[in-house]
């Protein structure tokens, strides 16, 4: 199965349609642009039909491959899309789809949409009889270090220019929500008709839309950026992140730094992989443990174990300025750790 991103997916369909398009991830802006995208190609080809389908235990299995097979000289030419749930098929909705894939034939056009795909998944048959004819739309949400130069391509489709510092303001408002971020720049260029993007333009029209996990706060404070850490941070409290949720997560990789810390430099390559560390997060750790020594890690502990009792005995309130305090601590660690009080 060919794969692409959405941007490169018009190049693409200008190439021919095939009869399946798996879109994967977890954006939604990403999934609705490159399934209007296939339909607008699929509608040059005389697809003038679509209808979609939620898998689940509900589906209609019957009418799907009826539709399928309902061929005549006065049926139209059709596109099908499917939404498979979060945890994707189970066994049985598994093998109708193998099934339905088999009835797709060159007046059907079959598009899945799916949050994720997993390994089990990619092994499955289902999944493999899409290989051959279909197309992979990998829809993830750009990450910080990726967000500006999908904004530059974004403004450039759009005829806008913008300068650095407004690209900055926007990558950091708009962070993990793509389509709020294309809102604010929709909501720009009618602003600003010359198409002429400066920082105090873009300071009028926007507000902070950004949306986070607690692991973006966590990768923060492995690298050692505090003022991002502080953002994740005033974000997650904003959208009502339960801080337990991220103590105990931060607790997790504090006991992981120091298993790691417990061992010689030259070893520590076996130690992540023992506890399973992921390729692109050994870096983080590494740096993490150049600036944080045992002693460090283990007040923070300490610190996390008194967080954690506080927000049981219901002091979530006091909780967030305890966890911004720690997070300058664990990211400057110049600062000494008897200045920090739970």
């Amino acid at each position: 199965m060919t794969r692409v991103f959405p941007e490169q997916l018009s190049a693409q369909l200008n190439n021919g349609l095939r009869r399946y398009y798996l879109v994967v991830g977890s954006d939604p802006l990403l999934h609705q642009e490159s399934q209007q995208s296939i339909l607008i190609a699929a509608r040059s080809h005389d697809f003038t039909e679509h209808h979609s389908f939620s898998i689940d235990q509900h589906t209609d299995w019957d009418l799907l491959f009826s539709e399928c097979q309902a061929m005549s000289l006065f049926s139209q030419r059709q596109v099908f899309i499917l939404q498979l749930a979060e945890n994707g098929p189970n066994a049985a909705q598994a093998g109708h789809l193998e099934q339905l894939i088999t009835l797709v034939h060159n007046d059907l056009i079959l598009i899945i949409h799916a949050p994720k795909i997993t390994k089990a998944q990619e092994n499955s048959a289902w999944y493999k009889a899409l290989i051959k004819n279909g197309l992979l739309v990998t829809c993830t949400t750009p990450d910080h270090q990726q967000l500006p130069r999908w904004v530059q391509q974004r403004c450039r489709a759009m005829s806008l220019t913008l300068d650095e510092p407004a690209l900055r303001l926007l990558c950091y408002y708009y962070e993990g929500n793509l389509l709020a971020l294309s809102q604010a720049l929709e909501r720009l260029s009618l602003l600003w008709p010359d198409g002429v993007l400066t920082l105090p333009r873009v300071e009028e029209a926007v507000y902070d839309a950004a949306i986070f996990t607690p692991y973006h706060w966590i990768d923060a404070l492995l690298a050692g950026k505090s003022k991002r850490a502080l953002h994740v941070l005033q974000q997650l409290q904003s959208e009502d992140q339960e801080p337990i949720i991220l103590i105990r997560t931060l607790q997790r990789e504090i006991m992981t730094l120091l298993e790691i810390s417990s061992t010689a430099a030259d070893a520590r390559r076996a130690v992540m992989d023992k506890l399973r560390v992921w390729q692109n997060k050994r870096q983080l750790y590494t740096n993490a443990l150049q600036r944080l020594d045992r002693v460090r890690l283990r007040h923070i502990v300490h610190h996390l174990a008194s967080l954690e009792i506080a927000v049981k005995k219901d002091f979530s309130t006091e909780c967030w300025p305890a966890l911004n305090a720690l997070s300058v601590l664990i990211c400057q660690p110049q600062f000494p750790i008897g200045l920090y009080h739970v």
